[in-house]
């Protein structure tokens, strides 16, 4: 009685959408942590997501499944705390304190989220904590990185997250304070507009796929946080500076389930300059993007995903 869904909207080499698939993932293993949710990706022009089920479902009852879900953490603690995170050590500890107070073994996810945000042990030159290299914004031109999934969480309606699952992306949502800049469209420059992007009055009716940027959002547990010696390093990202820092990430054909996904994206070998193909397709890897991560003033945007 399994069912497997397509995730026709997805393309696996645009940063958002993959990120959108694996928080898709994650919630509905939230959902039914016992069914064995699984994932795998399928070549049609572009790489799409496929999620096997344990019972039969079709795409609106998937959509009413995630929906359900992501509507208990509108109010989720893990995102109350602070607009940026810029924040001071203590700050941040006691906030960690809480997380791991509230977090149990059938709920984690305040503890994940804190994981993978932030770490009050290493501190930067500024005094604060040093955080995950998915933050794109720090307060500049009214963006806040935790203020803006406050926003995107309370916008999105079940309509968003059809439309970024299962239909081409028309850009049709409020763009203003409602992303997360993770999607190659979002690097947008006065350099290259005929006009200031900031003043455009558009952004609040058009420029983002909401029901993606809410999606992504669930994807960031996967990604933690990790100190290592003076540093903060984040799963599946290399570099150091605002020149150099890339994000890798796998594409597979078998059918993975979220512990096992969790294991391919820590992949070392995904991390070298031409990664043995070979190698990774014994472990059923069938493709690997890199993007890179991009500093314009005092925001940051990601390039499309290439292939290496």
């Amino acid at each position: 009685m399994e069912s497997e869904i397509t995730l026709k909207g997805i393309n696996g080499s645009n940063p958002l959408a993959y990120m959108a698939a694996l928080g898709a993932l994650r919630v509905l293993h939230l959902v039914a942590p016992e069914d064995n949710v699984r994932m795998s990706w399928q070549s049609a022009g572009v790489w799409m997501p496929v999620i096997r089920l344990s019972e039969q479902m079709n795409e609106d009852e998937v959509v009413e499944a995630i929906y359900g879900k992501l509507a208990e953490g509108i109010d989720n603690p893990a995102f109350g705390f602070a607009n940026n995170l810029k924040v001071e050590p203590g700050v941040y500890r006691d906030y960690i304190k809480r997380a791991v107070t509230v977090s149990g073994s059938n709920n984690r996810s305040w503890a994940d989220f804190a994981s993978a945000i932030g770490c009050e042990s290493v501190v930067g030159s500024t005094g604060f904590i040093l955080d995950t290299e998915f933050r794109t914004m720090s307060g500049a031109g009214h963006q806040h990185f935790i203020k803006n999934m406050r926003n995107i969480m309370g916008a999105t309606n079940k309509n968003h997250i059809w439309k970024a699952l299962f239909e081409n992306w028309m850009y049709d949502d409020p763009l203003e304070n409602l992303s997360m800049r993770w999607d190659p469209m979002d690097d947008q420059r006065y350099a290259m507009r005929w006009s200031n992007p900031s003043g455009d009055a558009s952004r609040r009716k058009q420029g983002s796929v909401l029901g993606a940027n809410r999606l992504a959002i669930e994807a960031l547990p996967l990604f933690p946080a990790v100190p290592v010696k003076r540093s903060l390093k984040t799963t599946g990202f290399k570099g150091n500076n605002s020149r150099n820092t890339f994000w890798t990430w796998p594409i597979w054909e078998p059918f993975a389930g979220l512990d096992t996904v969790r294991s391919l994206l820590t992949m070392k070998e995904l991390q070298d300059d031409y990664p043995a193909r070979e190698q990774l397709a014994a472990r059923g890897i069938a493709e690997v993007f890199r993007s890179q991560r991009l500093t314009t003033g005092k925001f940051r945007n990601f390039t499309m995903g290439q292939p290496v």
